[in-house]
Formats: C-alpha cells, sequence, structure tokens
C-alpha cells in the first residue's frame, strides 16, 4: 500500500512512540479492504509496538480499523482510507496512542481531561478536503486524553449510501451523539467552546485582564503575520487577535505563484506562518472575533466574547472571505448543495450535475476539477469573456463534460426544501429565462473584505467596505493602520498581503516613535 519512501518516513514516525499499539480491523470482501488490509500490514512491518487482528464485529463500519492501548480502547476509529490529506492524521493518532506527547498547551489538556460527559463523535471527510484534516485531529487528540470521548473519521466517498441517506453535501460534517454538531473547519478550542460551556467566559475574562500592547494586530492570515513579524522585531509589545490563524489561506489548496515556493497548500503555508510568528514574542489569540474598534488615549477593540482590547496602535488585517451571489434559495441550501470549496465538497457530487458561478481563476479551476469527479459541469459566467488565464481557459474547454455559459444572471438556487434540485438564470443578452436542473452549485465570484464590524465606526471604507489605506498603510484614524485583502490596495494575492502587513507595521512603528506615547519594550 505504501511505497518505499513513504514507508520510511512512517518508520521514523513511529520511533518516537513509547507504548504498544493496537489496530482491531473489521474488513469486508471489497476492494477499500483489501488495502487497509494492505496498509495495517506495512504499518505492523515499521514498528514492533504494533499489534494488528481481525475483529469482524457486526455493530461497525466496513472497511474501519480502531485503534488502542492493550488496557483497552482509546475511541479512535478510521472508517476509510486515511490517505491523502488524512494519513497525518493517522500518523498523529498512532503515535498520540503510542504514548508520544500531543503538542497542545496544558490547559488545554486538562480542559478536555475534566470534560464531563460521554461523547461519542463522527466526522464525515472527504480525502482531498484540506480542511477535514485539523477537525479529525482534533477530536482523535480529544479520544486519547478523555476515556470518555470517541470519535470516528468516516470517509463519505466510500460510504456514499450514507452520506446521501443523511443529505450531507459538505465537509467535514460532525456528528456529536447522533446530531449535527457543526461543518466546516474546527480547532480544539472551538470543539472545547461548544461542548464546555464555561469555556467562552473564563477566556474572556483572561483577555481582557491584558496589559495594553504597543501594537495589536486585528487578523491571522498572511498580512497579520508579516505584520505581527515585523512588530516583534522592533522590540515591542506585540499582539495577534484572530477568528481562526492563517485566514482563507487554510482554505486554499494549491498554491503555485508564491515567489521561490515552486507549490505549496494553503494549511501548510499557514502552520508555516503560525511557525514563523511563535518564534518572536508575540501573544496570540486565536478564535477571538473583533465586534467594534473604539478610541481614546488607547485605541480599543471589543471581542464578541465580551473582553476589550488594548493597544497604542492597531493593524487591520481580517481579510475577506468568499462572495455570495445574493440570490434567492442560496441562504436557504448554502451546505445542501451550494458550496464554496470544490476542494472539499467536490467528491460528494460524485456523478452527479454541479454549476460553477464564475469564470475567473478560481472558477475555471474549480470547474476543472470538479470535471475529473462528477457527470457534469456548467460554467456560468456574468460577462462575455473569461476572466481565467488562457492556459486554463483552453483547459477547461477541452474537457468533453463541460458546458460553458456566458453572459448569464443567476437569478434563484431551486431547491425541494432539503437540497438544492437546480437553477434559475437569465440570459442577459436576450433577456431569456432559463432553468437547469442539478445537485450542486459551488460558488467562486470574488472576494468581500471582513469589515462589517467597522461600519459605523471611525475608520473610512469605500461603498465596498474595503478599508481606505494610504501609501504606508495608515487609515482615516492616527494609529490604525491597515493590511491585505480588507483594503483597498489592489490584487488580492497571498504575496502583495504579506508585503503590505510589512508595510503596514513599519508605519505603525513610525507612529510610534514620533507620538509623545512611549514605546514599551516587550517582556524578557
Amino acid at each position: 500500500m505504501l511505497d518505499a519512501n513513504l514507508k520510511a518516513q512512517l518508520k521514523g514516525y513511529m520511533e518516537r512512540a513509547t507504548s504498544p499499539i493496537e489496530i482491531v480491523a473489521s474488513l469486508d470482501d471489497s476492494e477499500a479492504a483489501g488495502q487497509m488490509r494492505s496498509l495495517l500490514a506495512d504499518i505492523k512491518d515499521v514498528s514492533s509496538l504494533v499489534t494488528v487482528r481481525e475483529d469482524n464485529a457486526a455493530d461497525v463500519r466496513k472497511p474501519s480499523f480502531s485503534l488502542n492501548r492493550p488496557d483497552g480502547s482509546v475511541g479512535i476509529r478510521f472508517s476509510g482510507l486515511p490517505m491523502g490529506h488524512e494519513f497525518t492524521s493517522l500518523v498523529l493518532a498512532l503515535l498520540q496512542v503510542g504514548g508520544y506527547p500531543p503538542k497542545v498547551d496544558a490547559d488545554t489538556i486538562a480542559q478536555i481531561k475534566a470534560l464531563d460527559g460521554d461523547f461519542t463523535f463522527r466526522t464525515y471527510i472527504s480525502l482531498t478536503c484540506q480542511n477535514c484534516p485539523e477537525v479529525v485531529q482534533a477530536l482523535n487528540l480529544m479520544a486519547v486524553l478523555n476515556p470518555r470521548i470517541r470519535h470516528e473519521m468516516i470517509d463519505g466517498a466510500l460510504f456514499q449510501d450514507e452520506v446521501t441517506a443523511l443529505q450531507i453535501m459538505a465537509v467535514p460534517t460532525v456528528y456529536l451523539n447522533d446530531a449535527v454538531f457543526g461543518q466546516g473547519r474546527m480547532e480544539v478550542g472551538e470543539i472545547l467552546a461548544k461542548i464546555d460551556t464555561g469555556a467562552v467566559k473564563r477566556a474572556a475574562a483572561k483577555l481582557d485582564a491584558k496589559a495594553p500592547f504597543d501594537v495589536l494586530v486585528v487578523g491571522g492570515g498572511p498580512a497579520g503575520a508579516a505584520a505581527a513579524i515585523y512588530a516583534a522585531r522592533k522590540g515591542i509589545r506585540t499582539g495577534v487577535v484572530a477568528e481562526r490563524f492563517g485566514g482563507q489561506v487554510l482554505d486554499t489548496l494549491g498554491i503555485e505563484n508564491f515567489i521561490s515556493v515552486k507549490e505549496t497548500e494553503g494549511p501548510r503555508l499557514a502552520a508555516g506562518l503560525e511557525e514563523h510568528v511563535k518564534s518572536y514574542d508575540v501573544d496570540i489569540m486565536n478564535l477571538q472575533r473583533a465586534s467594534k474598534l473604539n478610541l481614546g488615549d488607547l485605541i480599543e477593540i471589543e471581542l464578541e466574547s465580551g473582553a476589550t482590547l488594548r493597544s497604542k496602535a492597531v493593524i487591520l488585517a481580517t481579510g475577506a472571505r468568499w462572495r455570495d451571489m445574493g440570490v434567492p434559495g442560496e441562504k436557504e441550501y448554502r451546505t445542501k448543495g451550494v458550496a464554496y470549496c470544490p476542494h472539499c465538497d467536490g467528491p460528494l457530487f460524485k456523478g452527479k450535475r454541479v454549476a460553477v458561478i464564475g469564470g475567473g481563476n478560481s472558477g475555471v479551476e474549480a470547474a476543472i476539477d470538479l470535471a475529473g469527479i462528477v457527470a457534469h459541469v456548467t460554467l456560468f459566467e456574468f460577462m462575455d469573456v473569461l476572466r481565467a488565464d488562457a492556459v486554463l481557459v483552453n483547459k477547461l474547454k477541452s474537457l468533453p463534460n463541460v458546458t460553458i455559459v456566458m453572459e448569464a444572471q443567476t437569478t434563484e438556487v431551486i431547491g425541494d426544501g432539503k437540497k438544492v434540485t437546480g437553477l434559475a438564470y437569465k440570459d442577459r443578452k436576450s433577456g431569456e429565462a432559463h432553468t437547469l436542473e442539478l445537485e450542486g452549485i459551488f460558488v467562486q465570484i470574488g472576494l468581500v473584505p471582513n469589515t462589517e464590524w467597522l461600519k459605523g465606526g471611525p475608520v473610512d471604507l469605500t461603498p465596498r467596505g474595503e478599508i481606505i489605506v494610504d501609501a504606508k498603510g495608515q487609515t482615516s484614524v492616527p494609529g490604525v493602520f491597515g493590511a491585505g485583502d480588507v483594503t483597498t490596495v489592489p490584487y488580492k494575492q497571498i504575496i502583495i498581503a504579506m508585503g503590505e502587513g510589512a508595510k503596514a507595521s513599519l508605519g505603525a512603528f513610525d507612529h510610534l516613535i514620533r507620538t509623545s506615547v512611549p514605546v514599551a519594550k516587550a517582556a524578557e
């Protein structure tokens, strides 16, 4: 199952395990079961601590396997082959069951161990989803630390009948004790906040008590990370408050235009950003959403949790998100056929008919990827020309199961109350209305800045909601700077956002040394 190189890497990882690991497999006669048997044999071969046995229990999914310690079940099960993006989840689970300490802080470990209750999670994933592994790894970690927590990863493509019956049309989808718990990317802290009701209040109290910062960065994407690094290198007290560190990069699969790095993936780049920031004396406050900016002797950032952070200078780098179509039915059928990530959710539409809205690079790339999975793709473009790069357009036009509809205005998402069944659109040239029967709609029509929380406040915004900045990143408010996709700077690219973050940070430092407010050195 594993090639020689991957097997050698796994052997190196497994040398970190210190305790016996028992793998119990439940297999059938399927091709996937044969591949699973081969994978488990490879795992057994690379470590003397691993034993494998088969136990075809009637009450578990097949093919699947559980990871256990000799003294009993840990509560981790993989239903499906954890390859692709999920191979890392498998390796981490093996190491943690085998006694390797998890890389989370002591407070989080204590919080997980103290959870009172029985929690049975199952997560439906696709092996091409870059967001799924974080959820799987978080819940596996919790199952390792607390015997009353159980978690099962389920490959939606392998268990398609179950996914169809549950009407799951977006991954990751997490169930807790047979009820939907959540969808989309979630970190350990987010999961804990949902099941430990006192966690948010305790975290808010800690944040509220923090001393003022010299520079506070709001946002943890490429712009925010660069800003934090440049500020910290000046030796001043620096903080980053972010809804999720990594920002929209976490939702980006292939990155091939980041200069000096030929190709990488969004989650990998986001992890590198976080590691780089953490190498400096930066206070990272993750999983926190800003709700208001106030002016006074210090600039205040109110958070939705109820806490307030204070700083002498602030850099706003809250980024942007995918733009909605804004048509009837879109909100009602989001995650029920309306999707925004073809890499994550595409496998759930195998053999079905889908539409892609948008003819830029993102839309055309999505249509190309989906064409290899689904029965047919119809790409809708509002204008009379596709705006994507020529090489992508040529590839798209060469695919036999793709139809391109130009000058099309989407007017409604149609459904049966449970899932998407069609799309209504108007021919902008003739004015004629059309309806297309399909099962999925992937929206790829650009970005909208995350500035709702700033509207009506002191910082000037454009009619589109972008923060207006000058050549140094300065906003209309002295001491408040902006950087990245949330600002008026054109061309929303990762590499540009990083440069803008660095520039805004240098501008903020220049502001501090030119005002009467003394710059405090960071604590040793």
